[in-house]
């Protein structure tokens, strides 16, 4: 043990510097892992637990006002019910020209037992003190951060005379509100309700389904579609879409952890085993040495594994303590994500199962080169009588005829003479550099969302609205911007084909001023009764480019021909969008008559210049309406992940630190056999910098290929990559944007030039040694 203990420590002095890199990588690798777990935790247990806490349902069911709603509660399915609440649709605004939002109002008496909203500030509704001069009311807190709401504010809304009180803000496992798309739940006492004078039309019910078994929601909404009728069904949610809304945009940041973190184990795992390999073969006589004074192979393999296992321990442990100590001070939803975690029941035991799982498996890539160590021969075998590489090939012979520098030659034929080597170590350092490349990959999309929103599906940075001036009056003042592009729409929830879900049927522009959609696939939509589709409706439907599909809108069925798929970022991609004619058509063939929405323009959305601000142009829309206008702007999914920027540039790091290690035994393997042919290269008449250019071109010439490999397969890989990602979450493929060709020759310059810099003084010491012609040179 005592002689096991000195070996390795002369062998860390010996190596220094790699075993530094080899550590810091090992922290990287584990502090990007559980940063992932950590982000995945934060995107599904907030969910998770109001749920939990409220008692939640599985199934929210809308219907019109004569509906008996309550009839639901009678399916051998559903365990609970709440509700149903009798509702009213109302626009709500703190102030004139302040920001709004669509409320579904629910009349209740008392708090509900299911579905139970979770009070986060205030108080519950109250009938004694909530029920006079200024009712009180209850916003989810959704649309009270949307409003800025907070208990004590004052509110107006249309279709109720008096000003209604915020008395509490409450959490609630619902599909949250969405601008636009989806109203905010708000709950009033029934008295209040009643003073409403809204129409028919915006007058609803509303109940919530707890069912005994989660996987029969689909069962259910038909067989509420079936007993109720689709014609008086507005539109139904589920717990799916809910939970899938609130992991959102974590969910994809917690994902690019965990692939980079993974791929950067994998690259760490190789250079580990790499290191090992090349230390064997640096060592052999050492080795044998060991042998001959009484060791056995067990021992050998037990030393090199006990020296890089303790490394990888190190790594390990600085990069837990470095998570657990500083990961909650990280601004942002990484921060908030740690914070979560350390409340969860799993981060008792999950942290100690990822620093176990990357000690493991940095450990079985040691296995084999350590398996290798116990192999060498107690004598070592003399090298000189065997080839070292055959005869010079033919384009070397022709190189050197060319007059080309004698060291760039020789560096090239001495960095690829022993293919299988040189195969491996090129593969070794291809892998960071193509996980660098994914890493540019993803940050060059997200600059795509940003700078070109118009080819990603985004090509209208504002959407207005107002319930008291017309559209006589509204268009001028929306186009009296120069540049400005205003293109009226409006949306309608339609069932499809299997009654278990809604999707948004939009209109959008006209047939003579067509709505500039992103499509990628097909074409635009031109004649009547013709659509283009997102990728997660043609997901659902099982339908592609070219078929028709049908949907019913309050029990007018519309049948639309998709001839195109555009990138679609809203509601997941299940959206089928046309012109406001189409939809103007088919609404005068009897939807009206059937009571369905009016297909009028119900907003615009407004195509501003490249490079105006959005914030100057609402802010001076809002003065120049009085503010009768209400203008937002278009959320962008790339602002949601501004996080991803400063994960890519910690991947980055952790990569390259990877890149050194593996840098690091390239060098040594190279410099020790280029030792082997000092003589020879002396012999010749090569001077000492010559022979450390031939070191340098060799290691430069190997980085070179792993340069050009890995950010060739990056390319690849990250196309596929963030394209796979868009289909699965129905935005559809097409999203992905390339690095630009002068940041990928950027790239492969500077690996080139880091190894060529890291490799120039252990080759000039090399050149400048003294061997002697004996066999000790040679083993």
């Amino acid at each position: 043990m005592r002689a096991a203990a000195r070996w390795t420590q002369a062998h860390l002095r010996a190596h220094r510097p790699a075993a530094v890199l080899i550590v810091l990588a090992t922290a990287g690798i584990t502090i990007t892992l559980l940063l992932a777990t950590a982000l995945f935790a934060y995107a599904t247990d907030p969910w998770q637990r109001v749920f939990t806490q409220s008692s939640g349902a599985h199934v929210w069911i809308h219907t019109r006002a004569g509906t008996a709603a309550g009839s639901l509660a009678g399916l051998d399915e559903v365990r609970a019910t709440s509700g149903p609440f009798r509702t009213v649709r109302a626009t709500a605004g703190l102030q004139p020209g302040g920001a709004r939002a669509t409320l579904e109002l629910r009349g209740t008496a008392q708090r509900p037992t299911t579905a139970a909203p979770q009070i986060v500030a205030g108080r519950w509704l109250d009938a004694d003190t909530d029920a006079g001069a200024t009712p009180g009311i209850v916003l989810d807190s959704s649309v009270a951060r949307a409003m800025w709401a907070k208990p004590g504010d004052s509110l107006v809304l249309s279709g109720i005379a008096a000003h209604l009180r915020v008395v509490g803000v409450a959490d609630t496992a619902e599909a949250g509100f969405r601008a636009g798309e989806s109203p905010g739940a708000a709950w009033v006492l029934p008295t209040t309700l009643a003073a409403s004078d809204a129409g028919g039309d915006q007058r609803g019910r509303t109940i919530g389904l707890q069912l005994s078994d989660p996987a029969d929601t689909d069962y259910v909404v038909q067989r509420a579609v079936t007993r109720l009728g689709a014609d008086q069904i507005t539109d139904v949610s589920t717990w799916r879409q809910a939970k899938a809304a609130a992991e959102g945009d974590n969910q994809l940041l917690g994902r690019l952890l965990g692939l980079f973190g993974l791929g950067a184990l994998l690259a760490a795992a190789l250079a580990v085993g790499g290191a090992i390999s090349t230390r064997v073969r640096a060592h052999l006589r050492d080795i044998s040495i060991l042998k001959a004074i009484g060791f056995t192979p067990g021992q050998v393999v037990r030393m090199f594994l006990a020296l890089h296992l303790g490394l990888a321990l190190g790594g390990v442990a600085l990069g837990a303590l470095l998570a657990q100590a500083l990961g909650t001070l990280v601004p942002g939803r990484i921060g908030d994500a740690m914070a979560l975690w350390r409340q969860l029941p799993e981060h008792a035991w999950l942290p100690w199962a990822i620093s176990g799982g990357v000690v493991a498996f940095i450990g079985s890539a040691t296995c084999l080169a350590a398996w290798r160590a116990g192999r060498v021969p107690p004598v070592p075998v003399a090298r000189a009588v065997t080839a070292t590489g055959g005869r010079a090939t033919g384009l070397t012979r022709r190189a050197l005829g060319l007059r080309i520098p004698p060291a760039l030659v020789l560096g090239w034929r001495g960095a690829f003479h022993r293919p299988l080597r040189s195969s491996a170590a090129v593969a070794r350092l291809a892998v960071p550099l193509l996980l660098i490349t994914i890493a540019l990959g993803t940050w060059t999309t997200l600059d795509r969302f940003t700078s070109h929103p118009e080819t990603v599906g985004l090509p209208a940075a504002l959407t207005a609205r107002s319930d008291t001036l017309g559209e006589r009056e509204l268009r001028p003042l929306l186009t009296s911007r120069p540049g400005v592009t205003a293109y009226p729409g409006a949306e309608v929830q339609a069932l499809v084909p299997g009654q278990t879900g809604t999707i948004t049927l939009r209109g959008l522009g006209t047939e003579a001023h067509p709505y500039p959609f992103a499509v990628v696939e097909g074409r635009a939509a031109h004649g009547p009764d013709e659509a283009i589709a997102g990728q997660g409706l043609l997901d659902l439907l099982d339908a592609h480019v070219g078929d028709w599909v049908r949907m019913t809108v309050a029990g007018h069925p519309h049948v639309l021909h998709i001839v195109g798929r555009t990138i679609e970022t809203a509601d997941a991609g299940r959206v089928v969008s046309t012109t406001l004619d189409t939809l103007r058509d088919d609404d005068t063939t009897g939807a009206t008559s059937a009571g369905s929405p009016s297909p009028r323009p119900d907003f615009y959305h407004l195509v501003l210049p490249h490079g105006v601000d959005p914030g100057v142009v609402r802010d001076a829309l809002t003065k120049a309406s009085a503010g009768r206008l209400e203008v937002r702007e278009i959320p962008n999914p790339a602002e949601q992940l501004t996080a991803v920027r400063a994960v890519a540039i910690g991947l980055i790091a952790v990569l390259v630190l990877i890149g050194l290690a593996e840098l690091a035994t390239t060098i040594g393997a190279g410099v020790r056999d280029r030792s082997r042919d000092l003589l020879a290269l002396k012999a010749v008449g090569l001077t000492p910098r010559q022979i450390t250019a031939v070191i340098v071109s060799a290691t430069a010439f190997v980085t070179l290929a792993a340069a050009l490999a890995g950010t060739a397969l990056g390319l690849l890989a990250a196309e596929w990559l963030i394209n796979l990602q868009g289909r699965t979450s129905g935005w559809g493929t097409g999203i992905a944007q390339c690095p630009a060709p002068a940041v990928l020759l950027l790239v492969i310059a500077v690996a080139v030039t880091i190894a060529a810099a890291a490799s120039l003084l252990p080759a000039a010491r090399a050149a400048r040694r003294r061997l002697a012609d004996s066999a000790s040179a040679v083993l």
